[in-house]
């Protein structure tokens, strides 16, 4: 029987569709329980565990209590042990103390369940000692050691355990300074490697800045979009520095990091969050501009949790604008963009080719594609 650790940061991404960007700190999480967040890393954590289901008979996972981890063998029916006892409101200190706990017991793999804050944890407490593989379920995920979806790191998990000689590689944990985050600045910071089963597709790709020299694109791009824009409709501008060109351009305030919502070139409201987009949009016209993230090719599910199934349901396909710089589809060397929602009825949906912009007056057609 193969013993390896399951580590769920139950709050991990609930701050997504509320448009706090994150839950790090008690205050965030205190706001974003008052504003009726739903926990969505739980639900995530079963997505992968389902695919150990056809080798649960030979495995011993430990971990923690309630929705760090026992809620989720139990419902699988996997063979489990509780290894460290949580309050109902866990925080970094739980993450740290199980890992190290795994750690003593020689598991052979930790399966950790959060964002980039997870991450950072898990290496604080492992180090490269053991080796480890992250379930997406945060706001912003800048670090490689992740799935590409929690399917496909369940997918990579069963790969690794079934095969005694599986490639690992280590690979970059990166965080944020979450302060400057919430103020629309992004500040990245090596913390160090952690070793994870290695095979390319169906890790994420770490998120690269984008260069200076993009401006003059992005520009371009912006101007395209407000000269075609139509009276009478509601424009949700997506995050990013490509979609914030828009606002630049017609000199208006907004959010790098959130989605603002624009009509007639005036601002509706600034950083919306799911509820805040649905109501605006009750009964009236809206199209979304959107722009993938760097490196990783993200559409929908990276940042923009706002942005999630019941208004892309509202919006429809034909409405989602798709702006980019050239050289961010070119380092994709022909992969589709990707959308993860979490809805896989939604994702197969909206996948298909699309017109992208890429320049004033210069559109490419590209793949999208739901990730699973």
């Amino acid at each position: 029987m193969k013993t390896i650790g399951l580590i769920i940061n139950p709050v991990a991404g609930m701050g997504g569709r509320v448009g706090l960007k994150g839950t790090d700190g008690r205050e965030i999480l205190d706001m974003a329980i008052e504003l009726e967040a739903v926990k969505e890393a739980p639900s995530k954590a079963v997505k992968a565990l389902e695919k150990l289901v056809p080798i649960k008979e030979e495995l011993l996972i430990l971990t923690s209590s309630f929705d760090m981890g026992e809620n989720q063998c139990k419902a699988l029916d996997f063979n489990y042990e509780i290894v460290h006892k949580t309050n109902s409101i866990t925080d970094f200190s739980d993450t740290l103390k199980s890992a190290k706990i795994m750690e003593e017991r020689g598991v052979e793999l930790i399966i950790f369940v959060g964002g980039d804050g997870t991450a950072r944890n898990i290496y604080e407490a492992v180090e490269d000692r053991v080796t480890a593989l992250g379930i997406p379920a945060g706001v912003k995920i800048y670090s490689p050691v992740y799935g590409n979806t929690p399917e496909l790191a369940g997918k990579l998990a069963l790969m690794y355990l079934s095969n005694g000689s599986f490639h690992t590689k280590e690979e970059e944990v990166i965080d944020i300074d979450e302060e400057l985050f919430r103020n629309n600045q992004v500040k990245t910071q090596l913390f160090g490697y952690l070793k994870v089963p290695y095979k390319k597709e169906l890790l994420q790709n770490k998120k690269a800045p984008t260069p200076l020299e993009e401006e003059v694109s992005q520009r371009a791009i912006a101007l395209d979009i407000i000269d075609n824009m139509k009276k009478e409709i509601y424009y949700l501008i997506g995050p990013g520095t490509t979609t914030r060109a828009i606002m630049d351009e017609l000199n208006l305030s907004n959010t790098l990091l959130g989605v603002d919502i624009i009509k007639d070139k005036t601002v509706i409201k600034l950083d919306c969050n799911e509820d805040d987009i649905l109501n605006i949009l009750s009964g009236e016209k809206g199209k979304l501009v959107i722009t993938p993230t760097g490196g990783q090719g993200y559409l929908l599910g990276r940042g923009n949790q706002q942005i999630s199934p019941r208004v892309l349901k509202k919006i429809g396909k034909d409405s989602i604008l798709i702006i980019s710089s050239n050289s961010k589809i070119i380092d994709l060397k022909g992969r589709p963009l990707l959308i993860y929602t979490g809805d896989e009825v939604t994702d197969k949906n909206l996948a298909g080719y699309y017109r992208i912009k890429v320049g004033y007056g210069m559109d490419i057609i590209y793949k999208v594609s739901g990730v699973y």
